[in-house]
């Protein structure tokens, strides 16, 4: 298999690993080229504030919604820089998930979601998403037609 799609992009890029699906969404593991380490997820909801972590320790891609306060914002937590990568594309690439593996570049943070590119690595089909939501939903249409693969060579036949 030719692996055209297969490329990080951006300085932003992460590699989810999805192991399984749960009543919560995919849970897996995330990969990012500022750690070594995975960061795993438990459902979708753990996946999306790991990577908004992610991209405002960036300040990339910048937010086109802040939050309001009337008091002084302290800013805490991690800051990145291009600067501090750590873990090389090639890499990143080569984690894999059980169930489904997908690079997504988030190009913008546009009215309080996402917009961007997602590949997934296992057909090397790459696709836009619009929001967080249609990109978790992107992710949950490919794993499970990928269960139910799985689940229709186990199904008896009469």
């Amino acid at each position: 298999m030719t692996k055209t799609q297969w490329y990080i992009g951006a300085p932003n890029g992460v590699v989810l690993c999805v192991d399984a699906m749960r009543s919560g969404g995919p849970t897996g593991r995330l990969f990012h080229s500022y750690q070594t380490d995975a960061v795993e997820f438990g459902g979708a909801d753990q996946m999306i504030c790991h990577m908004e972590e992610l991209y405002n320790a960036l300040n990339f891609p910048y937010t086109g919604t802040n939050e309001r306060s009337f008091a002084p914002v302290k800013k805490t937590g991690t800051h990145y820089t291009e600067g501090d990568r750590i873990m090389r594309d090639e890499t990143l690439l080569s984690k894999h998930g059980d169930l489904g593996t997908f690079i997504v570049r988030v190009q913008h943070r546009q009215n309080s979601s996402w917009q961007g590119r997602i590949t997934w690595m296992e057909q090397d089909k790459t696709i836009s998403f619009r929001s967080i939501w249609e990109m978790v939903k992107l992710i949950e249409t490919a794993v499970n037609t990928v269960c139910a693969e799985e689940d229709a060579e186990e199904v008896p036949r009469w």
